[in-house]
């Protein structure tokens, strides 16, 4: 679980977050949703330590990051899984070799056993086959199921996933959501992945946090969203054709169960 306390960050004289409290859950995928520059991608740079705050807390389970030393901090990284908007493989190395570099730089274990890693976590992403393939040779879809393997490597307490499905079509974006939905629940990883894919908070989305502002608005399940009482969190999500033909159609069921 992290919990953030009363967390806000400035840079200068503007505030940027103000006064957020929020809690992720461990073995859930938990997201952070809202317009750009609404504080978004601030709030997950500040949790996984690229920015520092103005003040609060960041706890992961029972440790204050933010209290943290700097040893401390390397070795709470450790525990910690990257999955970056652009996929942010090394082209110059194979798939298996990106998968691996986790494990090389921070792994004691012999070579054997770190091939062996690499290659389960590629087949838990479907992607057997790939091994000597490089980056350039593969679609994007694929390219960001190598990152999650790369991402699971370490078999991380912590996963955190920026636009997972940025550039993908919708049928690989399905396909990308359930593979970081699996592994969630079978490795009882917290999951935090910032998004604005709208199918994503109706499909895996099981704790949201709304930032509006710079403030959390909301935070709730994809099943309490549909029954949100909150203007702002409706304007955003409801804000395409199909999806407010979604709302207008459980409304009038709620009304004619009521």
């Amino acid at each position: 679980m992290i919990q953030l306390k009363h967390l806000y960050k400035s840079f200068d004289d503007k505030e940027v977050l103000k006064d957020i409290n929020a809690v992720f859950e461990n073995g859930k995928v938990n997201l952070i949703i809202g317009q750009s520059g609404s504080g978004k991608t601030v709030l997950m740079k500040n949790v996984v330590g690229l920015l520092t705050p103005t003040s609060g807390s960041i706890f992961y389970d029972e440790r204050d990051f933010c209290s943290l030393t700097k040893k401390e901090r390397i070795l709470l990284r450790r525990e910690m899984g990257m999955i970056f908007q652009n996929a942010a493989l090394f082209d110059s190395m194979t798939v298996l070799e990106n998968v691996m570099f986790p494990l090389n730089m921070f792994s004691d274990a012999p070579y054997e056993d770190r091939v062996k890693r690499a290659r389960f976590c590629l087949s838990r992403v479907n992607l057997d086959d790939a091994d000597n393939k490089f980056p350039g040779e593969i679609s994007g879809g694929m390219q960001k199921r190598v990152a999650i393997a790369r991402a699971i490597a370490l078999q991380p307490k912590y996963l955190f996933c920026d636009e997972p499905n940025s550039g993908l079509d919708p049928k690989t974006s399905i396909v990308i959501d359930e593979l970081i939905h699996g592994i969630t629940h079978e490795d009882n990883i917290t999951t935090l992945v910032n998004t604005h894919d709208m199918n994503s908070v109706m499909g895996i989305g099981e704790n949201i946090t709304f930032i509006c502002e710079g403030r959390a608005e909301w935070q709730g399940s994809n099943v309490e969203i549909m029954d949100a009482d909150n203007k702002k969190l409706e304007d955003f999500i409801f804000a395409s054709d199909i999806l407010r033909q979604v709302k207008i159609a459980h409304d009038q069921e709620k009304k004619q169960k009521q």
